[in-house]
């Protein structure tokens, strides 16, 4: 099986052509080649299959347990520059499916090579049983600063869901708070029937902030583009940033724009193929 290794600020998958290549049991493959020991090495796997409505290609992405998610910001952008860089595409605009509706990307280039991706992320989801999170008190209002106890620490945190549910936790220094303990079991929590994504956010001004992430299904990750898209959304609704944010994670940064509460999010950020290869058929 080819599959190619791209990374979108360090948020890395294995990408496979679905026109080409079959791969008959997804999640257990995710699993197989996202291992950074005996794999390939990846945050999960992501086909890149015919589309089945309007766009000109479609993906499925799946976590590193093997578990299917909805969408991935940073994923997107890379599979548009697949499909544009191999054809697949017509354009620098790229129509991609996936299990959150159809997204677009517009590509943009560097001495003619596609180097970042721009997308329009769709409208925040606020509705607590839509996102979903389970708290008594919540019904038809929104999830901002709702509290929350986790390992025995008070928390408080704004739930939003761009498609797939996040989590977004305020806290002094996101470098030192305790994301590879305190992570998967806010991912497990009780509000959260559908496991979600969790965040950590330091506020360094009204348009930036430092940040870390915990992926559902995939543990700690250099960076998310549904999360930080939840993250602009998250601050606007809580008085703490403004709607245009730039976030500082540790692949690198990312840009948001939530205009209007009816708008849709815009994502931008970098795309970057690594190498590629064949995946031995075992």
């Amino acid at each position: 099986m080819r599959f190619v290794k791209m990374h979108g600020a360090g948020n890395d998958y294995v990408y496979v052509n679905g026109f080409e290549e079959r791969v008959a049991d997804p999640a257990a493959l995710a699993q197989v080649v996202s291992d950074r020991h005996f794999g390939i090495g990846s945050d999960g796997l992501i086909l890149i299959l015919p589309p089945e409505a309007d766009g000109e290609v479609r993906m499925r992405m799946f976590n590193a347990d093997g578990s299917e998610s909805e969408m991935c910001g940073n994923g997107v952008r890379c599979v548009a520059k697949f499909a544009r860089d191999r054809g697949l595409a017509k354009s620098d605009t790229v129509r991609v499916e996936t299990m959150a509706g159809l997204r677009e990307i517009r590509l943009f280039r560097k001495n003619g090579c596609i180097v970042r991706g721009s997308v329009v992320m769709g409208r925040p989801i606020l509705d607590p049983a839509e996102i979903p999170i389970r708290v008594p008190g919540l019904e038809g209002g929104r999830a901002v600063d709702v509290p929350i106890t986790v390992g025995g620490q008070k928390l408080r945190t704004t739930c939003v869901s761009m498609g797939n549910p996040h989590a977004v936790f305020y806290v002094n220094d996101a470098a030192t708070w305790p994301l590879e303990t305190m992570g998967p079991k806010i991912e497990r929590h009780k509000f959260f029937p559908e496991r979600i994504n969790v965040h950590i956010v330091q506020v360094v001004s009204p348009g930036e902030v430092i940040a870390r992430t915990w992926e559902r299904g995939s543990g700690i990750t250099l960076a998310c583009g549904t999360g930080a898209s939840a993250m602009c959304v998250a601050g606007v609704l809580s008085g703490r940033t403004g709607r245009k944010l730039l976030a500082h994670l540790p692949g690198g940064d990312l840009e948001m724009a939530w205009p209007a509460d009816d708008a849709p999010v815009t994502l931008i950020g970098p795309v970057e193929e690594v190498f590629t290869g064949e995946w031995p058929d075992r």
